[in-house]
């Protein structure tokens, strides 16, 4: 039964807190076993020709194919580092590119709608939506994640993730047509 007390939120997400850290854990696993094995062969290679029996030493064939398993790691090793920049690369011009299309929208209007997970007093979930209406005054990126600053009528100030919003639209038109409808 997920409650605030066993969950956790990264990066507006939240998550079951031992499912998240055995997560966390496999993920740490398996970048230091990627580190190691680049190593771990070269060093294989070198105690294996060290230790070789002068008087039956390997087969060139077999070290030439150990060699050419090494080079095979190695590429795959930097074509992967260089497939991880282009994901970083693609993910910023992705930031830019909506920060640019929020920008677009300042001084626009805005409805969203804000949930909060909490637990009653018997620890069961409760979840509260509450919905707001502003205008958008702004666009900030923190820790990767992008988000509109909206002002409300009554002057307070909101930094709204994207998921959050519910419409955008002309303020304007909408201040016409509620003059006109009254």
């Amino acid at each position: 039964m997920a409650n605030a007390f066993n969950t956790i939120t990264v990066d507006g997400v939240t998550y079951d807190a031992a499912a998240y850290a055995a997560q966390q854990a496999t993920k740490a696993s398996t970048e230091v076993k990627n580190d190691l094995d680049k190593d771990a062969f070269i060093k294989l290679l070198v105690t294996q020709l060290q230790y070789q029996d002068p008087l039956e030493p390997q087969e060139n064939g077999e070290f030439i194919a150990q060699m050419a398993q090494f080079s095979s790691l190695e590429q795959m090793t930097n074509m992967a580092t260089k497939l991880e920049d282009i994901n970083n690369v693609v993910g910023n011009i992705d930031t830019s590119v909506l920060v640019g299309q929020l920008s677009a929208m300042i001084g626009q209007g805005v409805d969203w709608e804000e949930t909060i997970n909490t637990a009653d007093e018997e620890g069961n979930p409760v979840t509260e939506k509450n919905e707001y209406s502003g205008v958008i005054t702004g666009v900030t990126v923190k820790d990767g994640a992008t988000k509109i600053i909206a002002e409300t009528l009554d002057g307070q100030t909101y930094q709204v993730e994207i998921g959050e919003i519910a419409s955008v639209y002309n303020l304007q038109n909408a201040i016409q047509n509620a003059i006109a409808e009254a």
